[in-house]
């Protein structure tokens, strides 16, 4: 309690003035007034990862802009460059932040928690937050082929392409071209969850002299990344890095170069001395006399076994020559795990990994439609939610390799859709733990949300499984129910935010603290879940206590927006009662997407999509402006969805744009840059936006409305004129699981349709736009409408 009463604030702001600089009292109070008075200023979990964040900037900004001769990863290629469009003057940007390529695709096993992330042009940085290890190919004369180097886009003889494929387990595919040289990188995660390993498959072509260099880089997709030691392993071709990770390459090398931070980066050193091409190839004819695996040379003539480098900036390459015109095969094994696997791969790490995918994808729901890019998208969407959920939930693989409720019941959401229920179920058992003495579920403090979001997500896994809640959630439940009833302001005072919940930092990205509707919203989801999940449990008292909280909350929000629309003079509902609208309208479609809240037709709501789609898109695709600065595929979708509900055909195209905007592993970042297309905002491989993905398929196919399903609403004209047989299932509902199958024949079109209820079968609507809404019959399992 001395804390309260210690003068500690005067202190700081004298101290301040002494050594000549601004009172930051003064100025973090100017601040707050920008922002609802709230108990939580802003969430020490956001803070946390924002002080994490600039750290890397403060230290890419002493490491990069005077060591321009380096090779760096893409983003920092391109970002530095005054030519690109990716480039940000640096003048008063104390840290220097990736903003303009934030994209990368992580693999792994499925339960496993190591996910090496690859950049758009083949880096491959093994471990969270680790160095990397980079590929080039440099001739004795010409250009040196560097893939962080070649732009995308260029016609002629220098491309980079990059793709996933799926062969029984997921793998990155890196191909670059530089006039006669050809660079293959494939890289997979093969072993067990407990004991995996990243496998890079490189292949390098030349026609004409060069050599093959792999290279360990103290840097990854963010910026610099320390090494202070590397070593060559005893007995095994390959390094030892910071004393503690091995890299095995499967051929020794021809030569192994070292280098720190003064004598500058390794590639500088394969041009001078013993690193020549002469060198190199003396030393390959004499292995093959048997005369033993070379020493690396340093500048002064000497061995060399390992580097040391008090900076964090030693770099090493390991070189291979090339004969004209011969494919040369190198394969790097790096283990993952933390309790030091000291053996390189096999082959039954392979067929192990293979078994784990083909396991855990076995339940998921199958597509088939004409559109190839969207099925793709849809295939590593799937992927990804499974390798980020190896029993927690995470939104992304790095900056975002951690737990928030908001994200999670998106996720599972989307995992419940597509039939892996299981692994929803062992999420929400981790729910409980997270969950305060109070009854709050607390991923990040200040956020009033995340009550809504755990019962509402546990209502849907219930719903869709047809289980009754488990014994183990119900003190949980009825907790986290009260919470929100206690959390809610007064009903009786005199302001626009009456009844509703605190002002709060909330989504995060709507802006500074305020009395956001999206809490609201979630909150009445959340208590409508309480009374359903305690009426399994025959909890009647409780029924009626969090039913009549929902209803009471409902009727705060209602009288806040009339309130609202006589002050905008529209019925569009902005992010809170005292904001004007802008683009955190975004969160109050929430409403009616995910939680059906308000009607199909509710023109409150239809009214903010009207708003949005007239002044927020940019390049076809939602561009918000607080925070993310970005385009928004995951919101795009939100918006989306909400078009798809009331009928409205401009859904597809937000769709078409969202698919647009993937990268050509089928990722999205988490906002993008307008410009380059790159990553600006956040994790640069987005789960949530993976998520939204799944559920837009989904919705498409089959969705709930009140107490019947609609089949068929988001099938768009130019799928069925491809006269191919559409598929979808079997779809996990509230009702139970089904099977849908659209054929079109010539002018006509059979949609068929198979359920396996939990109780009876539902009223079915068959919505195909342009051949407007068909009442089945019950029992009827079979339509044919006419084309128009």
């Amino acid at each position: 309690m001395w804390w309260k009463w210690f003068p500690w604030r005067i202190l700081v702001s004298d101290a301040a003035r002494r050594q000549g600089f601004l009172d930051p009292i003064k100025i973090i109070s100017q601040m707050q007034k920008f922002a609802q008075p709230s108990e939580v200023a802003v969430p020490t979990e956001l803070l946390r990862s924002g002080v994490v964040l600039h750290a890397r900037g403060l230290m890419n900004s002493l490491a990069i802009q005077h060591n321009l001769d380096w090779i760096w990863p893409y983003w920092v290629e391109c970002q530095y460059d005054p030519r690109d469009d990716a480039f940000i003057p640096r003048s008063f940007s104390l840290t220097q932040i990736n903003l303009t390529h934030r994209n990368w695709t992580a693999l792994g096993v499925p339960d496993g928690t190591e996910f090496p992330l690859i950049d758009p042009r083949g880096l491959v940085t093994p471990f969270y937050d680790s160095w990397s290890i980079d590929v080039w190919i440099i001739p004795k004369d010409g250009k040196p082929l560097i893939p962080s180097r070649l732009r995308a886009g260029k016609a002629g003889s220098q491309n980079v392409s990059q793709k996933m494929v799926f062969e029984d387990k997921p793998c990155v595919i890196t191909e670059s071209n530089l006039d006669k040289l050809k660079l293959q990188l494939k890289v997979q995660v093969i072993g067990s969850a407990q004991s995996p390993f990243c496998q890079i498959h490189i292949t390098g072509v030349a026609h004409l002299k060069a050599r093959l260099v792999i290279s360990l880089r103290p840097y990854n997709p963010e910026g610099v990344s320390f090494i202070h030691n590397i070593a060559l392993l005893e007995g095994l071709s390959g390094w030892q890095v910071n004393r503690e990770n091995p890299v095995y390459f499967d051929k020794p090398p021809d030569q192994y170069v070292f280098s720190d931070y003064h004598r500058g980066d390794v590639y500088s050193r394969l041009f001078t001395g013993q690193a020549s091409l002469s060198f190199v190839a003396s030393i390959r004819h004499a292995k093959r006399d048997g005369e033993g695996v070379p020493n690396p040379v340093n500048s002064a003539g000497e061995n060399e076994k390992e580097v040391s480098c008090k900076v964090g900036m030693a770099s090493a390459a390991a070189l291979y020559e090339l004969d004209e015109g011969q494919p040369r095969e190198i394969t790097v094994s790096v283990p993952l795990a933390k309790n030091r696997i000291e053996r390189e791969a096999t082959y039954e790490d392979e067929r192990t990994a293979q078994l784990a995918w083909n396991i855990n994808l076995k339940e998921a729901c199958s597509l088939q439609i004409p559109d190839k890019n969207f099925q793709f998208i849809y295939e590593a969407a799937i992927h990804t939610m499974v390798l980020h959920s190896p029993k927690e939930v995470y939104p992304g693989p790095y900056i975002y390799r951690r737990f928030w409720f908001r994200d999670a019941a998106f996720i599972l959401y989307a995992l419940l859709c597509v039939g892996l229920k299981e692994r929803v179920r062992r999420a929400l058992d981790c729910f409980r733990s997270r969950q305060t003495a109070q009854g709050y579920f607390l991923s990040q403090e200040g956020e009033w949300d995340s009550n809504g979001e755990a019962l509402w997500i546990m209502r849907q896994y219930c719903e869709m499984t047809g289980n009754v809640p488990p014994k183990g959630w119900k003190e949980s439940i009825r907790k986290a129910g009260k919470w929100i009833c206690k959390k809610r302001l007064s009903s009786n005072l005199q302001f626009s935010h009456a009844g509703l919940l605190p002002s709060g930092f909330s989504a995060e990205h709507l802006g500074p603290n305020d009395f956001y509707y999206w809490d609201d919203f979630w909150a009445v989801a959340g208590l409508k879940a309480a009374a359903f999940l305690c009426a399994a449990y025959k909890d009647n008292d409780e029924v009626i206590l969090f039913d009549k909280e929902s209803q009471e909350l409902l009727n705060s929000i209602n009288q806040s927006l009339g309130k609202v629309s006589k002050r905008l003079q529209r019925l569009a509902i902005p992010a809170s009662p005292y904001r004007r609208l802008d683009t955190g309208a975004i969160g109050s479609l929430v409403a009616s997407y995910p939680l059906r809240v308000f009607g199909y037709n509710d023109q409150r709501v239809l009214d903010t999509a009207e708003f949005l789609m007239k002044n927020c898109l940019i390049n076809g695709g939602f561009f918000h402006d607080m925070t993310h600065s970005g385009i928004n595929p995951y919101l795009t979708l939100h918006l989306a969805q909400v078009l798809l509900r009331a009928g409205d055909t401009r859904y597809f195209d937000l769709m078409t744009a969202v698919a647009n905007l993937a990268t050509s592993t089928g990722q999205w970042p988490e906002a993008i840059h307008p410009r380059t297309g790159g990553g600006c905002m956040g994790d640069g491989q987005h789960v949530w936006a993976a998520a939204e993905w799944v559920l837009m398929i989904r919705n498409c196919f089959v969705r709930e409305e009140e107490n019947r399903l609609i089949l068929c609403s988001g099938i768009p004209r130019i799928w069925l004129d491809k006269d191919q047989t559409i598929y979808f299932g079997p779809a996990p509902t509230s009702f139970g699981d089904i099977r849908i199958t659209i054929k079109p024949q010539g002018q006509k079109v059979l949609i068929e349709w198979k359920g396996n209820w939990f109780v009876n079968e539902p009223p079915i609507d068959i919505q195909l736009p342009g051949f407007g809404k068909i009442i089945t019959s019950p029992g009827n399992h079979c339509v044919e409408l006419k084309m128009r």
